[in-house]
This record gives C-alpha cells, structure tokens and sequence, in this order.
C-alpha cells in the first residue's frame, strides 16, 4: 500500500511540473511577519492564480472539517485543473476529492494534490506576498503530508480542531 501511494505522490510531483520547467528559487528566510499584516499573494499568471486560491478554498475546508465545501471546492479545482495543460491528472485527483462525501478519503487524497500543486506552484511567478508550504509529520498515519497557505500560522487541514497547529512552515515560495 505504501509503495502504491509513494508511485502516486511521485506521479502527482510529475504532472504538472511538466507543463512549466522554470527554474525555481525559493528562499528560506526565518524572518517573522507582522500578525496584523494580510498577506495578498499576487501571482502573474492567471490561471495559476485562480488553481491556487480554489486550493486554498478546499484547504479551509478540510480545516474545518467541513466535507461538503470540500467537495465543492475540488469540483471547481477539478475544472480548473483540467483546463491548465500538463495538469489533467491532478485534476483527476481533485475529481476524487470532489466526488467522495468521507473526509478521511478527502483528506488522503490532498496529501497528492498538495504534492503536485507545490510542485507547479514553486515554479509560478509570484508578484506579490509569500505562499507557505507547511508540513505535518502525523499526517498519513505518521507518512507526513504537506500543504499550502497565505499564512504563516499553522492550522491543519489533516486534522482539523482535534490537531488544528500540529505542523511546521517547510518552504516559503515569495515574490522575487
């Protein structure tokens, strides 16, 4: 079972990297924000934008362990996902987060979908703000899963309120 989900994360990481191979810098600063500071991400291209802030969408709604907007948010991420070149097997993913009512199931599935969407996000133009890429090592029954945020501050959409901080700011992707 494990093998099969690593050759589905490796497959995830794959697909829509191939429509977009520029190379990425990312930097590592630990430096603190301002709680009372929004941060907008602005990112240049518009398709990307929108993938990004549906995901977001379906994030808020595992961390509040809401199912149904679950459901609604991977539909419109599925038809979005579709419509991106090299990403119709990611949308096929969001399909299944879509089309399952089980958080449990929706959740699993996001592990891949994350994988795959920090892929193709790394290598966006980001024109404004700084997209997290945060990381809880409990998540997949102790396998880890990691996501993406417009906030520094954990809450997390494997668990919810029964471990909403559980996890770590991995990555941040920023404006050049």
């Amino acid at each position: 079972m494990k093998r099969i989900f690593g050759l589905a994360i490796l497959t995830a990481l794959m697909a829509c990297n191939q429509a977009d191979k520029k190379s990425t810098e990312t930097n590592d600063s630990t430096k603190t924000d301002s709680a009372s500071v929004k941060n907008e991400i602005s990112i240049k291209d518009k398709q990307k934008s929108e993938i990004f802030n549906q995901y977001v969408d379906l994030k808020n709604a595992l961390v509040k362990s809401d199912s149904a907007s679950a459901q609604k948010s991977a539909a419109q991420l599925q038809t979005s996902l579709a419509a991106y070149k090299g990403c119709e097997p990611t949308a096929a993913v969001a399909g299944k987060i879509a089309a399952s009512n089980i958080l449990v199931s929706q959740r699993k599935d996001f592990t891949v979908l994350s994988a795959d969407l920090i892929a193709l996000l790394k290598n966006a133009e980001i024109e404004k703000g700084t997209i997290y890429v945060q990381h809880c090592p409990m998540a997949n029954k102790g396998d880890g899963g990691d996501w993406l945020s417009t906030e520094k501050e954990i809450k997390n959409p494997y668990y919810g309120k029964e471990m909403l901080t559980c996890g770590r700011v991995a990555e941040e992707i920023k404006a050049k």
